[in-house]
């Protein structure tokens, strides 16, 4: 061996070691690196739902701890201990960010907004805020407008009252039904605008009875239109 190569040798045993002692050794029991990702998600059963709001650091509960709602948590909406109540308990058990309020006013808008299209026959406007069973109910009657040659013109007055009736979940489907109280003046007139229903002249008091639903697992926060019946 000539003496280049012991030089080469010792020059390679000398790097390793100077590497060794600034990267360190891996044994197992490092830490993991942090996630920032991770931080902001829960992991479900089936996926990964993200966290609304800030994330807050708070000891886990034990696992025999009592929770109990307050008896004024749903106070303006519905009376503590009733069907209604429990329905939102059991709604806000399974979506921490569930807001009834905040629901309710969505529910109008959209309520406007599906009669609207419905008279004005604009079925992409529907297929995006209605179920597919309720789709086909209302594109039924569009159909048939249509065939007869028969136009509705709906103008909405007032809506008076939007208010929660019922709440539950269905596995892991949460449904809330709404009674909405309003004004609208509606008329249908037939190709030669002749009325075959309706006056354009009155205002007509309408009570509806809609339903609502959201599969709680999803990431969508967007509720659909289930089930439709008026009340008088």
């Amino acid at each position: 061996m000539d003496i280049y190569t012991i030089i080469f040798l010792a020059l390679a045993v000398f790097i390793f070691l100077r590497l060794r002692n600034v990267l360190g050794q891996r044994t197992g029991s490092e830490r993991p690196p942090f996630d920032r990702a991770a931080r902001n998600t829960v992991q479900g059963a089936d996926n990964v739902v993200p966290i609304p709001g800030k994330v807050i650091d708070q000891a886990p509960l034990a696992p025999t701890a009592d929770v109990t709602p307050p008896t004024d948590r749903w106070k303006g909406i519905a009376e503590p201990g009733s069907a209604l109540a429990q329905g939102l308990d059991a709604i806000a058990v399974r979506d921490s960010s569930f807001d009834p309020k905040y629901f309710l006013s969505g529910a109008r808008s959209a309520y406007e907004m599906i009669v609207l299209a419905f008279a004005n026959g604009d079925r992409r406007a529907l297929r995006d805020l209605l179920s597919s069973e309720v789709f086909d109910s209302f594109e039924t009657v569009i159909r048939d407008r249509e065939k007869h040659e028969q136009k509705t013109e709906t103008r909405f007055v007032s809506i008076d009252k939007a208010e929660l009736v019922g709440a539950e979940m269905r596995d892991r489907m949460a449904q809330l039904t709404v009674r909405f109280v309003s004004q609208m003046i509606s008329v249908t007139r037939d190709k030669t605008g002749t009325i075959v229903d309706g006056n354009p002249d009155k205002v007509a008091d309408i009570t509806d009875v809609w339903t609502f639903a959201r599969d709680s697992t999803s990431r969508d926060p967007n509720w659909k239109l289930v089930g439709t019946g008026s009340a008088h």
